[in-house]
């Protein structure tokens, strides 16, 4: 009998071989290969690029958001700073008005001792002064409203004569406590002149009582504040009332 001999391993080395053979190889290019690099380059710096812009705007974004809330913080604080200016401004006008409105009734304050030591430097030695009596602001204007809130002076008594009176009205008019148009002479006329007691009892048939003038003045007082007649106000001896203008004065409460 015959015996088939089979080598497996010979076939498979020589069916190996054949396959390398056979079997395509991959050839790497050669030459000049900065086009190649180049590329790979290129395609990495961009995506490379457009991720740090990402996070490079990420990051600016984050800031601007709490940029943003930083400045509406501090809207919100200068806007309750605002109000609060407002309204000290409202009070400040409002006190500043207060102020003014009291500065202006303190100005026009003409003091009784600087009224009369004025009429008694300008009365004539041949008047006499029998009363002076305050006027209200109506009684001196018939109802309307008076430039002075402190009215006037009614003066009444006796001269030597009509021309006496006139003088004196006209000196009163000289004074810059006393309106020039509102001092008026409002009556004047011829009376006995009074005697003394002693005189009537003994002697009331055998004396004629000399004719005299009755009068009666009355003037306003002058609308220029307290502040201008300092020196006026100070010869008449009213220290205390100078003395709070110049205080006052020194703080701009009145302009000097």
């Amino acid at each position: 009998m015959y015996s088939i001999d089979i080598n497996f391993l010979k076939d498979r080395q020589t069916d190996q071989k054949n396959f390398e053979k056979k079997r395509p190889g991959i050839s790497l290019p050669t030459g000049n290969l900065a086009p190649v690099y180049i590329g790979l380059v290129v395609a990495l710096f961009f995506p490379a690029i457009v991720g740090t812009s990402w996070w490079f705007l990420q990051t600016k974004d984050s800031a601007l958001e709490q940029k943003i809330a930083q400045l509406e913080q501090e809207n919100k604080r200068l806007e309750v700073g605002i109000e609060n200016i407002k309204k000290i401004r409202e009070e400040t006008k409002t006190i500043h008005q207060e102020t003014q409105a009291l500065v202006s009734v303190f100005d026009q304050i003409r003091p009784w001792s600087a009224m009369l030591q004025e009429v008694r430097d300008r009365i004539p030695t041949t008047v006499q002064i029998e009363s002076i009596k305050q006027m209200t602001p109506t009684a001196l204007t018939g109802g309307q409203p008076a430039p002075n809130p402190a009215g006037g002076l009614e003066i009444s008594g006796f001269a030597r004569s009509f021309s006496d009176v006139n003088d004196f009205t006209l000196t009163l008019q000289q004074s810059r406590f006393f309106k020039a148009t509102q001092t008026k002479i409002m009556t004047a006329q011829l009376v006995d002149a009074p005697l003394p007691p002693s005189a009537q009892s003994t002697h009331s048939s055998q004396i004629k009582s000399p004719q005299i003038v009755k009068y009666t003045i009355q003037s306003s007082l002058s609308d220029i504040p307290a502040s201008e007649l300092i020196r006026e106000l100070e010869q008449k001896g009213t220290v205390g009332l100078v003395t709070r203008i110049r205080s006052m004065q020194q703080i701009g409460v009145i302009a000097r």
